[in-house]
């Protein structure tokens, strides 16, 4: 969802600027050059898995498109690149009828990758191709990395949901994508209520420990709030005695209590001695949330505990660690000329220190074994063999410049499922 599904005015930003001087500086020497219209292949892909990881998520894509599309030089941007003289005018003039016309293709979003996995392909001059790396990586870098940590999050959690909490501890931009990441990487819900508005995820929240502390008394706090909000809300109980708390909640609420939230201390053990007093008060269907710096490994560990929810925020908007996806944008492929019949050469770079490439456009398959597990990940330059072609990874995105693959997010979110679960 997003404001123009609310029939709302749209101010549509250009994201022209998300990008790093030397995109323009290459772009002007190329036009000078006589090779900025060389048919090019870029390719986005990453050389490394953090630490631990057997899979990465791919995940930004719809936001990478969004970005493709307002990719534009308006008279603002073109004054601001006019006065600080980044480039000359003849670049300028050509920036001012800025519009990509080529075709990306890319992994559907929600689909896990490997290192090499060729995650997007964008085709088409180098001109127009070169200007577009770095909004597009620090897209698929952050959102990836955000959905990689909200998977295995999701994994360890099992039937448990988990809900997204983590806008206080980044950008407030940055909040937004992440609760979309997270989204896709198996969160239920968040917190954040422009994530909500602008993707339809949906929110939920109810105190903080400075509502209990507003009031005289923690009764009068929780008499207030389920006053408001009704039976079935949850109430923090963990301002001052855990146990005092949930036996006055129950008090106040009754047995229909909805949940209690524990955000401190040892959760393992506090969450046992919580369902215990719980059900000895007869709040059976009472449900138990805990937050406080959950990360994957936490989340495992309360795997045994009487834990209904979790909510985590910083090791989930952080990456758990991990804050980017290390992806790069490389090009890999270009014309012999600016001549369009002119047949594409493979290119890489070939320098020492772990940064070497492969040159080519790539196609991506997954094999399958017997059972229909995944079992490897072929990529390839060439002709894709025939007992591959029916399984490769890569669809087109964008045609002639033109989006052709949008998709709703529930649909990513319910691919990724699928992706995961056929590891």
């Amino acid at each position: 969802m997003n404001t123009a599904d609310l029939g709302l005015p749209v101010e549509v930003p250009s994201t022209a600027l998300f990008t790093d001087q030397y995109e323009l500086t290459m772009l002007q020497a190329a036009l000078r050059a006589g090779t900025a219209e060389r048919r090019s292949v870029f390719e986005v892909f990453t050389r490394r898995l953090p630490h631990g990881r057997r899979y990465g998520v791919v995940a930004g894509t719809g936001r990478v498109l969004d970005a493709v599309e307002n990719f534009r030089f308006d008279a603002d941007v073109l004054g601001f690149l006019r006065e600080r003289a980044v480039v000359d005018e003849p670049t300028l003039r050509w920036l001012a009828d800025y519009r990509f016309s080529g075709d990306i293709w890319g992994y559907p979003e929600g689909e896990v990758y490997f290192p090499g996995s060729p995650i997007l392909r964008v085709e088409g001059s180098f001109a127009e191709c070169v200007l577009l790396e770095t909004v597009i990586l620090s897209i698929l870098n952050h959102d990836s990395a955000i959905a990689a940590a909200a998977s295995r999050m999701s994994a360890a959690a099992g039937d448990r949901p988990l809900i997204e909490m983590g806008a206080r501890r980044t950008h407030e931009l940055a909040a937004v994508a992440a609760s979309r990441a997270a989204y896709i990487g198996g969160f239920t819900s968040t917190s954040d209520l422009a994530a909500g508005f602008r993707y339809g995820i949906p929110t939920v929240g109810t105190s903080a420990h400075a509502f209990t502390l507003l009031h005289d008394q923690e009764r009068d706090a929780f008499q207030a709030q389920v006053d408001s909000m009704g039976r079935g809300t949850t109430l923090l109980v963990d301002t001052y005695d855990v146990a005092e708390a949930v036996r006055t909640a129950v008090e106040v609420a009754g047995p229909e209590l909805g949940a209690v939230r524990i955000d401190s201390g040892d959760l393992l053990l506090v969450a046992h001695r919580v369902r215990q007093q719980l059900d000895e008060l007869g709040a059976t269907g009472t449900r138990i949330l805990v937050t406080s710096d959950l990360d994957e490994y936490a989340i495992a560990s309360l795997a045994a505990a009487p834990v209904d929810a979790y909510g985590v925020g910083t090791q989930l908007v952080t990456g758990s660690g991990y804050p980017t996806a290390s992806m790069v944008y490389k090009l890999v492929a270009r014309a012999e000329s600016a001549d369009a019949s002119a047949p594409l050469v493979p290119v890489a770079k070939r320098s020492t220190g772990g940064k070497t490439s492969v040159g080519g456009r790539k196609w991506a398959a997954r094999r399958r074994d017997a059972e229909g597990v995944a079992e490897a990940e072929v990529i390839g330059t060439g002709p894709v063999p025939a007992e591959l072609a029916g399984r490769q990874l890569l669809v087109q995105l964008v045609k002639g410049g033109d989006v052709v693959a949008r998709e709703p997010l529930d649909a990513v979110r319910n691919r990724h499922a699928r992706a995961r679960a056929d590891l």
